[in-house]
């Protein structure tokens, strides 16, 4: 038996392409003494892994050209080494990697750990979006970072995606008023049918900052910037006094160098408004992910959660189905089911 794997081709200089990555079969790997082989039956699709593939330094290690992509999934056990595993159980890790096959060591702390999913709470692809990684980022970026008072507004950029579906209902549950900021008008109707009180079309909009102050007339009490470019640009200057921004995500530039991410000097305006600017990352705040998880799982039990899926089929599709994120193609969060 063999082990399909995508490996990184070359660092992209811009954008990533489908040539990007490319297809080897390896033998089958054998799990040695504490650990499990897992074979995957999904694997999730994440803008944070367009910094893994770049050449320059990152808050974390990256991928090395020949080596296997890296990536967060879920799969099933088919031999275990470890006492507390058995074939058959449903594991989530962010260690699995672009393959058909993965062997895991569970008691490996933080984000490289593997993790039971219990199917009988949500379907098993839910441990990759609202019920893992992204539902975690929403949870501690709101309510540890932002901290949303009742009356407050919520701007959220990329907000039908994997993290602004659940930052938005979370930011509803915590009585402020919503605002999604997305390319479509089926992206912001599927915000609004989740709780989103407005909605901007960057893609249509000729003045983002006069789309912006006429959703928030009374300004943006918080930024919940997943996109970073232009559109960050329009929301700092609409903050409200002592406003919370949190920097989640910069798809919107992430393919250009550093010298090229230039817009607003926002200085001055973070002065007269006193607000206050925190960068998050997901994989600082893993200890909260199980006390995280149990929260978001009863608001889902009780009707206050819903999620949208982008789901591509087939192993081969996982270059395509990066592509397709990072141009923003996908309509929710992008995942790819193994046949």
């Amino acid at each position: 038996m063999t082990n399909r794997q995508w490996l990184l081709a070359a660092h992209p200089t811009g954008p990533a392409t489908t040539d990007t990555w490319r297809m080897v079969e390896t033998p089958m790997p054998e799990p040695g003494p504490g650990q499990i082989l897992v074979r995957t039956l999904w694997l999730s699709l994440d803008p944070y892994m367009r910094g893994r593939i770049s050449a320059a330094g990152n808050y974390t290690q990256g991928v090395a050209v020949g080596g296997v992509m890296q990536g967060g999934g879920v799969g099933t056990v088919i031999a275990s080494n470890h006492p507390g595993w058995a074939v058959g159980d449903l594991v989530e890790s962010m260690a699995f990697g672009w393959q058909e096959y993965a062997v895991l060591s569970p008691d490996l702390p933080g984000a490289a750990r593997a993790n039971k999913v219990d199917a009988g709470l949500a379907p098993p692809q839910a441990a990759l979006s609202w019920l893992g990684m992204p539902g975690l980022t929403a949870y501690v970026g709101l309510l540890e970072l932002a901290r949303p008072k009742p009356g407050d507004t919520v701007l959220v950029s990329a907000a039908s995606g994997a993290v602004g579906q659940m930052v938005g209902q979370i930011a509803k549950l915590c009585g402020a008023r919503p605002v999604a900021i997305a390319s479509s008008r089926d992206k912001l109707d599927w915000c609004r049918s989740i709780g989103y009180e407005a909605g901007i079309n960057y893609r249509t909009s000729t003045d983002l900052g006069a789309d912006i102050r006429a959703a928030c007339p009374d300004g943006v009490n918080v930024f919940f910037d997943n996109t970073g470019g232009p559109i960050h640009d329009a929301a700092m200057a609409q903050l409200a006094t002592h406003a919370r921004v949190v920097i989640c995500g910069r798809i919107a530039v992430v393919d250009q160098p550093p010298e090229q991410d230039i817009g607003l000097r926002a200085s001055a305006r973070m002065i007269v408004t006193r607000a206050s600017i925190h960068g998050l990352v997901v994989f600082d705040w893993w200890h909260l992910r199980e006390a995280a998880m149990a929260r978001i799982a009863a608001w889902h039990r009780a009707g206050q959660i819903t999620f949208r899926e982008d789901v591509l089929e087939g192993f081969e599709r996982m270059p395509e189905a990066f592509v397709r994120m990072m141009s923003g193609g996908n309509f929710g969060k992008q995942l790819v089911r193994l046949a």
